[in-house]
């Protein structure tokens, strides 16, 4: 496993595990839950977390983005024209080009707007950036999204912050024989088990943020996290046994007394 890296946009990353930063009590909390996830990628909505104020509490101050990859993202956007200028934004702030692109469609279900995601991908891609794309598991759209130059396709497994765990498993496994970047589940996911199952498809990684912080208890759940993304890939790369209906002796037939 030591050589099984997660490469995005020319980076290497250990661990497959992307996790958020929203919803926490507080930021010495999120930052226990980050460290204990092993988690070397964290989001950043730059619309809702403070990365520039220095007269108020700094996520900085807590999470050094010298050690983990800060990775900014347009959460609360509903138009490419609002997602554009935050990103533009956050590369004037930080000087971060590897970002998270979502356009939500509506206030409820917070699915995408995949007409103005992907119009935003077209841009962003020419402007130079490298663009994590969240969307949803229609095959046909994400391949366009990949064309259109992401350097990672997200998915949602469900709904954002459900805990649902994956809903249409045969569209993630035809994005997984389609896709040739990073395919990332992105939404949804409530336990461990829906963690072990996206890694067990062949998704790259996970990205978690509800299901750790709104837990009972987020130190746990991180590390809970943290333990099935490693078992979920360790497992897909094992190369499970096929299925079959019959039973087979674990013991051979032969030599029996």
């Amino acid at each position: 496993m030591k050589s099984d890296i997660l490469k995005i946009a020319n980076k290497k990353f250990k661990s497959r595990l992307i996790v958020g930063t929203g919803k926490y009590k507080s930021m010495k909390e999120c930052a226990n839950a980050i460290k204990i996830s092993g988690a070397e990628i964290v989001t950043v909505a730059v619309r809702r977390v403070n990365i520039s104020d220095k007269s108020k509490p700094l996520l900085m101050d807590y999470i050094d983005p010298k050690k983990i990859m800060y990775l900014p993202n347009t959460a609360g956007c509903f138009t490419s024209r609002d997602a554009l200028r935050t990103l533009r934004l956050a590369r004037e702030i930080g000087g971060w080009r590897i970002v998270k692109l979502e356009v939500l469609g509506d206030k409820k279900n917070l699915f995408p707007d995949m007409i103005e995601t992907l119009k935003s991908t077209e841009v962003l891609s020419k402007e130079g950036f490298k663009v994590m794309v969240y969307c949803n598991d229609d095959p046909l759209m994400c391949k366009r999204l990949e064309n259109s130059g992401a350097s990672a396709i997200m998915p949602l497994a469900a709904p954002i912050g459900s805990g649902l765990g994956i809903q249409n498993i045969t569209n993630i496994k035809i994005l997984r024989n389609q896709t040739k970047v990073p395919l990332i589940i992105d939404a949804g996911i409530g336990q461990a088990s829906d963690a072990v199952e996206a890694m067990e498809i062949g998704c790259d990684a996970v990205l978690i943020n509800t299901a750790i912080a709104k837990a009972k208890e987020p130190y746990q759940m991180a590390e809970a996290m943290k333990y099935a993304v490693i078992a979920g890939r360790k497992s897909f790369l094992s190369g499970r046994i096929m299925p079959n209906l019959l039973g087979s002796p674990s013991t051979t037939k032969k030599g029996l007394i």
